[in-house]
């Protein structure tokens, strides 16, 4: 699990930093000062969330920290939809932005799954 988890560590930590250049690029190229303080948010926090659950206090806390993280990914993947839709990133840096932030949400859900018990068993 600690080679999984150094994995999306180190792929948090990249998108966050794809993250903060788009939020330079969206402010000073673009001129749009509201979606970008929204992805910046929610893009940062992914690896901000699971940098916290390495201290996590129990099980039940670092698999919360995950979920906080999967949720803020799906937030950064519909900000980036909405960012291309609207024409502020072309198909080609959208997708691009996509494919990282799709591959982070499923190393969140296979890590969530591993970690927190199912629904219809005892906690």
């Amino acid at each position: 699990m600690s080679e999984i988890k150094s994995i999306l560590e180190e792929k948090s930590f990249n998108f966050a930093i794809r993250i903060v250049n788009l939020n330079k690029y969206l402010i000073d190229k673009q001129r749009e000062f509201v979606m970008s303080k929204q992805i910046l948010r929610s893009g940062t926090s992914i690896g901000a969330n699971i940098a916290e659950a390495q201290f996590a206090q129990s099980k039940a806390d670092f698999g919360t920290k995950m979920q906080i993280s999967l949720k803020e990914a799906n937030e950064t993947r519909f900000w980036i939809r909405l960012l291309a839709a609207s024409d502020y990133l072309s198909d080609m840096e959208a997708q691009s932005l996509l494919d990282d932030c799709n591959e982070l949400i499923n190393m969140l859900i296979s890590t969530t799954k591993t970690v927190l018990p199912r629904n219809n068993e005892k906690k």
